[in-house]
């Protein structure tokens, strides 16, 4: 049942082996934020690029396999068969608008264009439902794979951000881009804190839901034999038990903090040494090159 300890996505995992540790926090939001904004409006070839990219960092990160390989095929998986979905559903649209005017006197107007298709399955039975054709034509094609590759670069960017950044540096790192804002008069630092405290209570949200969900395990309850209402019923009373665990757990983590005078510190406070050798340095530097070089290849070749 610890399945949210096997498939660690989106938390922190300790430890000092992997290049991606020592990896300034702000050059990994950077390269997230790449990888979130240049598949929008960009070529196949483009999306396919980063996917490949993505994979051999995630490769040579230097990483344990037990850290990032079941997530990664999790992702994986739910990419391909989100992706299998887009080109499978019916994406042609019938031409709504019509001519006023007979198609013989304007000849050259009316020029159909000839569609391919990659695959089409005839009409499909199971039992009394009759499923019609499903037709894989360029435009579906295109929409799965764009979906699949921006899934897939979404998910599992911010995950290896996540696995290998501590949550007090990466608040530190949002305050550092957000202090422009401290000029205008934005509590840059309270609006940081409540940020971390907010990181910290994940953990303790999945592990209440993992909890729910091995109480509902050890009663062996059989869902088929309980029927829609008692079903229904079963899981509004589990969101129910849940939200009340949550605001129990929120309840006690501000009394914890009542309790030690409710004093709220900038992020700087709970960074550790800051203090970076010349082999972090030149892997700073050489990580703000190639991302440098990677955005010049999408003005270039990445345009639809």
């Amino acid at each position: 049942m610890d399945w949210l300890r096997k498939i660690p996505i989106g938390q922190y995992v300790a430890g000092n082996s992997g290049w991606l540790r020592n990896l300034d926090p702000r050059l990994k939001m950077a390269w997230v934020v790449m990888f979130l904004l240049t598949p929008v409006l960009a070529a196949p070839t483009w999306r396919i690029g980063l996917v490949l990219g993505l994979a051999f960092v995630t490769f040579f990160s230097g990483l344990p396999l037990r850290i990032w390989w079941r997530s990664f095929c999790v992702i994986l998986v739910l990419a391909c068969l989100v992706g299998l979905l887009a080109m499978l559903l019916p994406t042609s649209e019938s031409n709504a608008a019509f001519s006023v005017r007979p198609p013989n006197e304007l000849p050259n107007a009316f020029m159909t264009v000839q569609s391919w298709n990659l695959l089409e399955i005839a009409p499909l039975r199971l039992g009394q439902i009759v499923l019609g054709p499903f037709v894989v034509d360029r435009r579906s094609a295109q929409l799965g794979l764009n979906t699949s590759t921006l899934i897939f670069t979404v998910i599992h960017s911010v995950n290896l951000m996540l696995l290998t950044t501590p949550p007090e540096d990466l608040v530190w790192t949002l305050r550092w881009f957000l202090s422009p804002f401290a000029l205008l008069g934005l509590p840059i630092d309270r609006i940081s804190f409540q940020l971390l405290l907010s990181l910290r209570f994940l953990p303790l949200v999945q592990e209440e839901f993992q909890n729910l969900l091995r109480s509902l395990a050890t009663r062996a309850i059989d869902i088929k034999k309980l029927g829609f209402k008692a079903t229904l019923s079963l899981i509004i009373s589990l969101a129910e038990r849940l939200l009340v665990n949550i605001l129990l757990r929120a309840e006690q983590g501000a009394d914890a903090l009542v309790a030690r005078g409710g004093v709220w510190l900038p992020p700087d406070h709970f960074r550790g040494s800051t203090i970076m050798s010349r082999r972090k340095s030149l892997l700073n530097i050489g990580s703000g090159l190639l991302l440098g070089f990677v955005l010049s290849l999408r003005g270039k070749y990445g345009a639809l």
